[in-house]
């Protein structure tokens, strides 16, 4: 068969426009002996391709698909968890602000203690009570950092998957440009 139509079949099947009896062209063409030098990268995908049944195509598609809404149910329960604590958080620093506004509203201020060393006692004691439990809550913020470390595997792969998307994009734009300069 001539280059130039397997070049255009080969230019419909990248595009997702061929048919079934073009693709069994391409195959068939690939898989002889009289392949034009400039098509030569192309045989091994052709080759590849010919070894896959649709029937494990159709179980790949089913394992990605279980794989994909596992992921995004994950990821939904992962933000709902990140979302309660950044709430809680904003409600604790909400009422830190009230108690320090109202506290700041008192005009007269009477010193309590008329000795600075028992003053300072106290205050020792007090910011110790205050660090203890600023520990504590931080204590419960631990599992924030096991999650972003479950998390690392995904958005390594999630990157890669951008990449690709990224990539596909590229090749669509370039594929438009080309289809427009076509007379």
């Amino acid at each position: 068969m001539e280059p130039e139509v397997i070049k255009y079949k080969l230019q419909k099947y990248f595009d997702g426009e061929s048919s079934l009896e073009d693709e069994r062209i391409l195959q068939d063409y690939f898989r002889s002996d009289q392949i034009d030098g400039e098509l030569l990268p192309y045989r091994d995908l052709f080759a590849g391709l010919t070894g896959i049944r649709d029937d494990e195509i159709k179980i790949h598609e089913e394992d990605l698909m279980d794989f994909i809404l596992e992921n995004e149910h994950q990821e939904k329960t992962r933000y709902r968890k990140l979302w309660q604590i950044v709430t809680g958080v904003a409600a604790m620093l909400l009422i830190a602000l009230f108690v320090v506004h109202y506290t700041n509203d008192r005009p007269n201020w009477k010193d309590t203690y008329t000795d600075p060393d028992q003053a300072y006692a106290t205050a020792v004691q007090t910011l110790h009570f205050v660090a203890g439990k600023y520990r504590e809550g931080l204590a419960q913020l631990k599992p924030v950092s096991k999650l972003n470390q479950a998390v690392k595997p995904m958005s390594k792969s999630l990157d890669l998957l951008n990449k690709g998307f990224y990539e596909i994009e590229n090749l669509q734009k370039l594929n438009s440009k080309l289809n427009k300069e076509k007379p």
